[in-house]
């Protein structure tokens, strides 16, 4: 199965606008019990998350997992830091990209695949104002075209 496919939990949206994705990179999380199910429950935002590199391990910093409602006394602290399962290689990339200036490391999606919890995180690059005009003039004339051959095909 490719990367990104899988029962889709949440997007971050704003970050293909915001950010140019260069490279996507699938990985695992380390989860305690309740967060496993609040995910499942589609209780999380990515909005202000982003991926840091220490000591030779990422780690999913600032991404809101809501508590389990179930969970009484074993439920988790929403925003706690989270490990990331990744090859070394992969790790060590990351961590050189992350030494780039300008370059983010940001949580896109998160997903189940094959009954685990996946998150899809880009290595992007700001977008500036100029840039965000740009793609938005793009999408309005694909619109517009899009739009006029299907009225032709009518």
């Amino acid at each position: 199965m490719p990367k990104g496919d899988g029962s889709l939990i949440a997007q971050n949206r704003k970050a293909r606008h915001d950010y140019a994705v260069m490279e996507t990179i699938e990985a695992g999380m380390v989860l305690k019990g309740t967060e496993i199910k609040a995910i499942r429950s589609r209780r999380v935002n990515l909005k202000d998350g982003y991926v840091r590199v220490r000591d030779g391990e990422a780690f999913l910093v600032n991404v809101h997992i809501s508590p389990y409602e179930q969970g009484n006394l074993f439920n988790h602290d929403p925003l706690r830091t989270r490990k990331l399962l990744m090859h070394k290689k992969q790790i060590a990339h990351l961590g050189q990209e992350a030494k780039n200036t300008g370059i983010a490391l940001i949580p896109l999606k998160i997903y189940i695949k094959d009954g685990f919890a996946k998150v899809l995180i880009g290595v992007a690059k700001g977008k500036k104002q100029y840039d965000k005009r740009q793609d938005l003039k793009q999408k309005d004339m694909n619109r517009e075209i899009n739009r006029s051959l299907r009225d032709r095909q009518k």
